[in-house]
């Protein structure tokens, strides 16, 4: 599936084109180097709290600390690091901003949100070093082409544009240096910030979550690893009209460098801007891939942002990217999400609350203390989502009825509870594509769609 259209020439030292950018910036990569970003991430927050403390205590207000702490800007410094950072702990950064949903104040969701597109470059010279590392001092000779200016940035590595000596055009991911090494550091510094921060309880126990971010993460950073999950992708979808995964491009890659087919495409943010039954079609195939990847492949790429996705106006086809975070689901886990759809088609209540417990979203020690609270959430939603006909994701009329339930658990620290890692990672890709399907003001058969695919393999 190479691109090929471009004609052929002699092989040649490679081009290599860049440019002045102020997204240009160095990646610290020595373990001391990062540590003492945390370290002046955590000086600048402490010095906003008593910036905005003073002026609280200035207007007459006793302020509070979790007050201090969420504010506008402390968020930017908190997006400003991470970028710079990149790697795992840009990466939290992003975790939180997709799937803080609709508890955190919207204006610090928005900010977070720029975690998505704010990675900075690596400088022409570090990606020089990083290239010489995988491929030798003449890599060039290996290019016709080659794009120092990278055409897309995210918390692991970035993307450029090159072409081969017999005019086929690659996309290659190159990771940043360092970026593997401190993984688990750096989750260990994010979570010590929010313990910092005090807004995680004492009581709430996360080391089972670090731990399988720290996996997962790793996963992430292993490129050989990723181009088996790609072609393990296109192997499911082969032959399927409405999706494009790329092929690996073995003999460039490594573990630290993937490179793979460079295959066209629009942002499907700018799918918002096409008509009506255009985004329809499309967020229709992409929930309809989620139930398959859940209910029939077991098999489920569980990054939901929208940087993954792509799309093609003239065909109408999806392109999917980034397999790094493809993963198995437990039986388990598919067993407990068949059982709360099947509860919420069947408009079943205690059903569904069994099923909430089962899976891991409730403890049984908050639906015993916030039972009218949880019943309360239960109702608004399953008539919400029960509605014949097609399902409107714009509609968020019923949010603000759920966040008054929902309230009372949230102020109660002691309440807090952590899923399993699997119905996290599940329900990240879950909430995420819902997420798109709002972004784009889909109107879908939701309920037809789910009773299709959740008998699927029984």
């Amino acid at each position: 599936m190479g691109v090929s259209a471009f004609p052929a020439c002699t092989p040649a030292p490679a081009k290599v084109v860049g440019m002045s950018d102020p997204r240009y910036r160095k990646v610290p990569s020595a373990r001391l180097s990062r540590l003492a970003s945390f370290g002046q991430l955590a000086g600048g927050i402490a010095g906003g709290v008593l910036a905005e403390g003073a002026r609280k205590l200035a207007s007459g207000e006793r302020p509070r600390l979790s007050d201090l702490l969420l504010t506008p800007a402390n968020a930017v410094r908190v997006t400003e690091q991470l970028s710079r950072l990149r790697g795992a702990a840009m990466k939290l950064g992003q975790m939180i901003s997709m799937d803080a949903g609709d508890v955190l104040p919207a204006e610090l969701t928005a900010i977070l949100a720029r975690l998505r597109d704010a990675a900075h470059f690596m400088p022409p010279a570090q990606l020089n070093k990083v290239l010489i590392a995988e491929w030798g001092a003449d890599w060039r000779r290996k290019f016709a082409h080659f794009e120092a200016r990278p055409i897309a940035a995210a918390s692991i590595g970035q993307v450029h544009r090159a072409t081969l000596p017999d005019g086929t055009l690659l996309a290659i991911k190159v990771q940043y240096p360092g970026v593997a090494d401190s993984i688990v550091a750096d989750v260990d510094n994010v979570a010590s910030l929010l313990r910092m921060s005090n807004l995680l309880p004492s009581t709430l126990d996360i080391a089972p979550l670090l731990i399988e971010a720290k996996r997962q993460l790793h996963e992430e950073a292993d490129y050989i690893r990723e181009a088996q999950q790609m072609q393990r992708y296109r192997q499911l979808l082969d032959g399927e009209s409405d999706f494009i995964v790329p092929a690996p491009y073995p003999e460039l890659s490594g573990k630290r460098v993937l490179a793979m087919d460079f295959i066209a495409g629009q942002s499907i943010e700018t799918l918002d801007a096409a008509p009506q039954d255009v985004r329809d079609r499309i967020m229709a195939a992409l929930l309809d891939l989620v139930l398959r990847e859940l209910f029939e492949f077991g098999f489920m790429q569980t990054d939901p942002n929208f940087a993954n996705y792509r799309w093609q106006p003239d065909g109408g086809r999806i392109v999917l990217l980034d397999f790094g975070a493809a993963r198995a689901v437990p039986e388990k886990t598919v067993a407990s999400y068949r059982r709360l759809m099947l509860a919420g088609l069947a408009q079943d209540h205690e059903a569904l609350r069994d099923a909430l417990i089962e899976i891991g979203f409730v403890s049984l020690d908050t639906l015993q203390r916030y039972r009218p609270a949880l019943d309360g959430m239960i109702d608004i939603l399953m008539t919400h989502l029960g509605r014949p006909g097609l399902f409107d994701f714009a509609d968020r009329s019923f949010v603000d009825h759920v966040r008054r339930h929902a309230e009372t658990i949230i102020a109660d620290k002691a309440a807090w509870h952590v899923p399993p890692a699997d119905t996290l990672f599940v329900q990240r890709k879950v909430s995420g594509t819902a997420l798109l399907a709002i972004r784009m003001q889909a109107r879908l058969p939701l309920l037809e769609m789910v009773a299709r695919r959740v008998g699927a393999g029984d």
